[in-house]
């Protein structure tokens, strides 16, 4: 087939949605289907060798998140580019100005089209802008996804609460992780060195966006319980964001290691012992995945990916959504008791070993396939 996905976030970008596009579509590429990458340009970007193709548009930064970028209209250029080589299906990755002309034109010109839903924006504007702007980004959002065949979504309990919202076009489209690259056996001693421990210390560690929305006013709390009995112990935060400076000017004792990729990431989670990830923005969270397939020994909300993948006491530790003293309770758990974490971290990795990334290749692959389909025989798609 021939796949044109439309993302506003792409890498070099790093946060879970441009790493997941990226994944799809290298991806699909690899099964031998022609992919372009339809996207913003981003400022200093070098151009990189990938199997599926990116055509760069104009976009501007986005107001008060620094860091990503807005794609610009683009529904007339759209239009004349698929008239001219055709795709036989649309992916719509984000809900922006250019995914709106994605949307817009693949419909004006009968091509199949689904949308992905990745992040929250309605729960975004208390952190950035105002929260009696929420009902505002909800309706939009509401209204951009019907206009899809398919809305694709990580999670079960995400599909039910958008088919509440009105949508009944709705498909779950599970989410993996390269258990090769995060692996237990990227434990590296040297690293620990660096940051000041022997073998016996524990380490938490903090992946993500140092942002509002994520909740870090409680993982410093949970990691503070997490220290109580072991004042050696160290947080590791990994990543960058408007917090960053307030967090480190607060909390010396903190060690922050910045943006990282690939294998220096990965090496980063095995060197850890546990996760403290208190958020509540995502709607999956690709880190606790990888936190898991690193076999560290995951605290997390019962929200999204957790809700999915960790099971309470079995191969992680589970708290009900927004109890933050529970939260807080089984950080100082994981601190003190070293078997834990070494059981909760061997039964993570273990379980997570059995998610597939072929299986999820071709379960998009397939309603990609059957969205052409249904368009070109005047078949309504039906969730």
């Amino acid at each position: 087939m021939r796949i044109a996905i439309v993302t506003e976030t792409y890498p070099p970008e790093i946060n879970g949605v441009a790493l997941t596009v990226q994944a799809l579509a290298e991806g699909l590429a690899a099964r031998g289907h022609g992919v372009e990458v339809l996207r913003p340009r981003q400022p200093g970007e070098i151009p990189a060798t990938a199997r599926a193709t990116s055509v760069l548009l104009p976009g501007m930064a986005l107001p008060r998140y620094p860091g990503l970028r807005l794609g610009l209209p683009a529904a007339g250029k759209l239009r004349a580019r698929w008239r001219h080589a055709r795709p036989d299906a649309v992916y719509v990755a984000t809900e922006g100005p250019l995914g709106d002309s994605a949307v817009r034109a693949a419909r004006a010109l009968g091509i199949a089209v689904a949308t992905g839903f990745h992040t929250r924006f309605d729960h975004y504007m208390a952190h950035y802008v105002s929260a009696a702007l929420e009902p505002l980004a909800r309706a939009w959002l509401r209204h951009f996804h019907r206009r899809a065949q398919a809305v694709l979504v990580p999670t079960r309990a995400l599909q039910a609460e958008l088919q509440t919202l009105g949508l009944d076009n709705v498909r779950l489209l599970r989410r993996t992780v390269d258990t090769r690259l995060f692996n237990p056996a990227r434990r590296d001693a040297a690293l620990r060195a660096q940051w000041g421990v022997d073998a016996h210390t524990p380490v938490a560690i903090y992946v993500g966006r140092l942002a509002p929305e994520k909740n870090l006013a409680l993982a410093v709390r949970a990691f503070q319980a997490f220290a109580a009995r072991n004042p050696k112990a160290r947080y590791v935060w990994v990543g960058e964001g408007p917090q960053r400076a307030a967090l480190a000017a607060a909390h010396p004792e903190f060690i922050f290691a910045g943006v990282q990729r690939g294998e220096v990431l990965a090496s980063h989670y095995a060197s850890a012992d546990a996760f403290l990830f208190p958020s509540l923005s995502e709607t999956f969270g690709n880190v606790v995945l990888e936190a898991m397939a690193s076999g560290l020994a995951v605290l997390a909300y019962d929200h999204a990916a957790a809700h999915e993948h960790v099971r309470d006491g079995v191969n992680g530790l589970c708290v009900a959504a927004g109890a933050q003293e529970a939260f807080v309770e089984a950080a100082f758990r994981l601190g003190h008791d070293a078997s834990l974490r070494a059981q909760l971290g061997a039964a993570a990795r273990s379980s997570i070993e059995t998610l597939s990334p072929e299986s999820i290749m071709t379960d998009f692959e397939t309603l990609l396939a059957t969205l052409a389909h249904e368009v070109r025989h005047g078949q309504p798609a039906t969730a």
